[in-house]
């Protein structure tokens, strides 16, 4: 099971591989590393370039449950949006980044920085930043300034990275989202569109201790649970839920 489902409107798993080189970029190569995703996941039929560069295949988007690969100049990404299980993203995950290598001739030694992180939204027609500033925000010494008269907040996105080794090598990133701009809070016009909360654990390549991406995936996607689990489920995401429940 998914055991984030039921937190927020959307979870997504996402993986991205950063690389020092540009990536293949020919007609061949390209249609030749989908159309291999294709027969392995054959719901992933979906194949468009877009407008910066990128090619892109993915399931149906409406169907609510949905996997995608992007392949952009320097950057290969993976997601899995509302997966039935986390073994089901893993099992997505794992597979694009032991075939990519060949596909795409890429190698560790081309690997800048290999990302897995975990996405919540969380669907609010209001003002983001004020309620994220409640949410998060209280019993901080930043609460004088939230606080002061005659003011509204038009921006709060919190981040924060940490080192989770001695040689920065593996780092973690928390990051809020917000969707809200000035022009609505003038006139009160608020759509529904998302809140999102980003959690990453990034492996730096060069002198790890992992032979290949799959193997560093598994490690950074254990710390990345544990630390979930842990720290920001009870700290940001279970009072940035209620506290949007409160005001719907």
């Amino acid at each position: 099971m998914n055991p984030y489902g039921s937190l927020c409107d959307d979870f997504g798993v996402y993986v991205y591989l950063n690389t020092k080189m540009d990536l293949p970029s020919s007609r061949e190569t390209v249609l030749h590393f989908f159309t291999g995703l294709r027969k392995t996941f054959p719901m992933m039929s979906d194949f468009d370039r877009r407008e910066s560069g990128e090619f892109v295949l993915e399931e149906d988007r409406e169907q609510g449950s949905y996997r995608w690969v992007n392949l952009e100049a320097r950057r290969l990404c993976v997601g899995y949006v509302n997966p039935p299980s986390l073994d089901a993203a893993d099992h997505l995950h794992e597979h694009v980044l032991e075939v990519a290598p060949f596909h795409l001739d890429f190698n560790p030694l081309d690997c800048e920085a290999q990302d897995v992180l975990f996405a919540f939204d969380f669907m609010f027609n209001g003002n983001h930043d004020e309620v994220v500033a409640e949410a998060l925000g209280l019993n901080s010494s930043l609460d004088r300034v939230l606080q002061m008269p005659g003011t509204r907040v038009i921006n709060y996105e919190p981040s924060v990275m940490l080192a989770l080794d001695d040689a920065c090598r593996l780092q973690c990133r928390l990051s809020v989202e917000t969707r809200t701009n000035a022009y609505q809070i003038r006139t009160g016009q608020f759509p529904e569109a998302p809140i999102s909360v980003y959690f990453t654990v990034r492996q730096y390549w060069g002198r790890q201790p992992y032979k290949d991406f799959v193997e560093s995936f598994r490690n950074q996607r254990r710390i990345l649970q544990d630390l979930v689990d842990a720290h920001i489920i009870p700290s940001i995401i279970r009072p940035l839920a209620q506290t949007i429940a409160a005001k719907q």
